[in-house]
């Protein structure tokens, strides 16, 4: 049985914490935002398909918080719940984006 495409967004005034991360999947309009702290996982903050997802990639980057298209992670990373940390089986894939983001000093608050 397929699982029935559902949209999803942050519970509401979460939209006024911008995520630090978010990624996107161009080709089925899904987007994922994540939110990472060197206390815990990245978690998933926000996420959604079609008109969802545009609206999710518009307030990231008018907050100035990278977007990464990835379509393997993104749809990996749209399964879980909101709020839920990833598993760690995904840990290294987001380690990688992570690491790109603080390379190029993007992060707006970079663990440490």
């Amino acid at each position: 049985m397929k699982k029935p495409e559902a949209q999803d967004v942050a519970p509401e005034g979460a939209a006024a914490k911008a995520p630090e991360k978010t990624l996107a999947r161009p080709s089925r309009k899904l987007a994922v935002a994540l939110h990472y702290d060197n206390r815990s996982a990245p978690r998933v903050t926000a996420k959604g398909m079609g008109p969802v997802a545009e609206r999710i990639v518009e307030i990231a980057r008018e907050a100035g918080v990278p977007v990464e298209a990835n379509s393997p992670l993104a749809e990996a990373l749209s399964h879980l719940e909101l709020d839920e940390e990833i598993p760690e089986a995904l840990y290294q894939a987001v380690a990688v984006l992570i690491g790109f983001i603080l390379r190029k000093g993007k992060a707006p608050n970079p663990p440490g």
